[in-house]
């Protein structure tokens, strides 16, 4: 058999030219050019493999390239799990040839202008991530709502009408067994945080499948910009299982499996593998969750926690944020963090992220003086249904927990205005994903209950939120310490400018990742996420209080992080969670002030340096 027809049998393609074998084929008479392409076999010699192959122009395919050459090139992970035929590839290029990006609803809170942001600003990451990182860190609070919320719920949504280039790594439930391998064809030899998500609840929008991908990318970049993660050394993942919303389903351009959602020990399992995947071989990364299902965000969490250097951000993450908020506006308020045990709590929303606002806002007051029971008894807790009581069946044990007791005159499923005209609270937060809920008339009950109320409408997207803030303003007449979700003009009410605070997590979790990456803490405890929450108001002002601003401005986000990340550590080491003796050995024998500036040196900064060549390989 000659060499060429071994070739096309074995189907290994050739990481030298043909030229090379002219003793064993020769060519046609007359053809004199470097043959590089078996015509005769239909194979193209390819000198790359991996992600290297896909950013060679002339012999990358994208989806064409089949799952035999996905497994024997290295591609197996890099894209997403369906297989497109060229003419597939054409009709769906000549769609969004004709069509154009898909425009944002009205309702979405996301305009054109955004999208057309988010467009330019990934086709500047695709060429050059060195000036896309200092157009971000320099002008983070212009930029984060693009690259972030709102706008990353659009490209979640749009994933794949707008897919041109593979991000990160995609396990699928057909992946079962070949996981542990797949990891190795992640081209980088050092991983320090990786996020992982399921698009199974992405923000507000529910189900978005494979296209929960953009929501890892989205939330690494703040890693990147926020804390300094260096951009070549982390990974955002997502886990296709399928997805139960038909519209993707139905969708002939869809990238995911189109199936119903592996559930179960079945699902369990393939967490079980990639996680582990993940973690033998970038032991040392941080491993943050992100956007899976309430019931799965909170086995999961519990399943990992102590095994790994992990959290859940929905989960403890939107917790220590909203913590920061409320100590902030205790701060608003002229008291310290102990006036947290005078507060009454109306919380809407009984999902991942409500109950985990709900139990770490229990545990702060624990911490200032309160018992267990004294605490949760201040927490009114809704879901759909209305008012959560003991009377209330089926409940889970972290909502049980707070269940109000019958008799003190609200009835199971009681309204939201029932509950706050009852109770008058000095707190109303919303996790629900549902728009408006805090309607004028529940405004109303909570500033005549209160002098100052404090509203946190927490939901994300911009149309979940439960309400605006110049509603809210208006309604409590200028007296609300207020704190949103996604974020809100500031207002002005009379002749005094009112902030609009924004509750987002990059306050807090790039800050705890850093310090936790930087002590490898091998776990990320509740202390830990304290101490951060506690670390953020530190950094309000003057100016900010006199504004009713509860969090300090995000153009400060790098000092923001360096902070909270020296905070994290500083309760890391009291409570015996490090691994790294030599961060460790500084912290202790070096001044705050030198230690402190340790942890800004060791934050990435996207600037041009001297580029040499080192071949693969030299120093892993």
């Amino acid at each position: 058999m000659s060499l060429l027809r071994r070739v096309a049998k074995s189907g290994v393609l050739c990481a030298r030219p043909l030229t090379s074998w002219r003793r064993e084929y020769s060519p046609p008479a007359g053809y004199d050019k470097p043959f590089y392409q078996c015509e005769t076999a239909n194979i193209d010699i390819a000198h790359k493999k991996g992600a290297d192959l896909l950013h060679d122009p002339v012999y990358n395919k994208g989806l064409g390239f089949s799952s035999d050459e996905r497994e024997r090139l290295g591609l197996r992970g890099l894209l997403p799990p369906v297989v497109y035929s060229q003419q597939k590839q054409v009709r769906r290029m000549m769609q969004q040839y004709w069509d154009g990006p898909p425009h944002p609803t009205p309702a979405s809170g996301v305009s054109d202008d955004q999208v057309r942001k988010w467009i330019d600003l990934a086709a500047l990451k695709d060429r050059n991530e060195a000036l896309y990182y200092k157009l971000l860190v320099d002008n983070f609070l212009e930029m984060a709502p693009v690259v972030y919320t709102p706008t990353v719920g659009w490209a979640c949504a749009n994933y794949h009408k707008i897919y041109h280039r593979p991000r990160g790594m995609f396990f699928a439930a057909s992946d079962k067994g070949a996981m542990a391998s797949m990891v190795y064809n992640w081209p980088e030899f050092h991983v320090d945080a990786i996020v992982i998500t399921d698009g199974s609840r992405i923000l507000g929008l529910g189900d978005l499948g494979l296209g929960g991908v953009n929501i890892s990318i989205g939330k690494l970049d703040l890693y990147v910009a926020a804390a300094g993660f260096r951009p070549d050394r982390v990974l955002p993942c997502v886990i296709d299982v399928g997805t139960n919303n038909m519209r993707l389903r139905n969708d002939r351009n869809y990238l995911g499996l189109k199936q119903d959602r592996v559930e179960g020990e079945e699902f369990v399992e393939l967490m079980d593998e990639v996680v582990t995947a993940l973690m033998q071989r970038w032991p040392n990364a941080v491993l943050q969750f992100e956007d899976f299902s309430t019931q799965n965000a909170f086995n999961l969490l519990n399943r990992y926690r102590g095994h790994y250097n992990m959290f859940n951000d929905d989960i403890q993450g939107t917790a220590a944020t909203a913590l920061a908020g409320v100590y902030g506006a205790m701060r608003v308020l002229g008291t310290t963090t102990v006036a947290i045990t005078e507060q009454t709590f109306v919380v809407c929303g009984a999902g991942s992220a409500g109950m985990g606002v709900v139990d770490f806002l229990c545990k702060a007051m624990q911490k200032q003086g309160l018992e267990e029971a004294d605490a949760a008894a201040r927490f009114y807790i809704l879901d759909h249904e209305g008012l959560i009581t003991e009377a209330r069946a089926g409940l889970e044990s972290n909502v049980m927990k707070f269940a109000q007791k019958t008799g003190k005159g609200l009835a199971d499923g009681a309204t939201l205005p029932q509950v706050v005209g009852h109770v008058k609270p000095t707190a109303l937060v919303g996790l629900t994903g549902v728009g408006g809920i805090f309607t004028e008339e529940v405004l109303a009950l909570m500033a005549a209950g209160t002098p100052r109320p404090i509203v946190f409408p927490l939901s994300n997207p911009t149309h979940k939120l439960e309400c605006k803030a110049d509603v809210a303003q208006r309604v409590c007449n200028g007296r609300a310490i207020f704190a949103s979700g996604s974020p809100q003009p500031d207002v002005t009410f009379g002749d005094v400018k009112i902030a609009s605070s924004q509750g987002n997590n990059m306050y807090v979790f790039p800050g705890v990742a850093l310090g936790a990456h930087l002590l490898q803490t091998g776990q990320i405890s509740d202390n830990m996420l304290m101490a951060a929450a506690e670390a953020v108001p530190d950094l309000l002002t003057e100016e900010d209080l006199e504004q009713n601003r509860v969090y300090p401005s995000l153009r400060k986000i790098r000092k923001i992080s360096a902070h909270v990340a020296y905070k994290v550590m500083e309760q890391a080491v009291k409570d015996g969670h490090y691994s790294d003796n030599r961060t460790l050995f500084l912290y202790q024998t070096a001044s705050e002030q030198r230690f402190r500036k340790y942890i800004e040196d060791m934050m990435y900064v996207p600037s041009y340096n001297e580029c040499v060549y080192m071949p693969p390989g030299i120093l892993e």
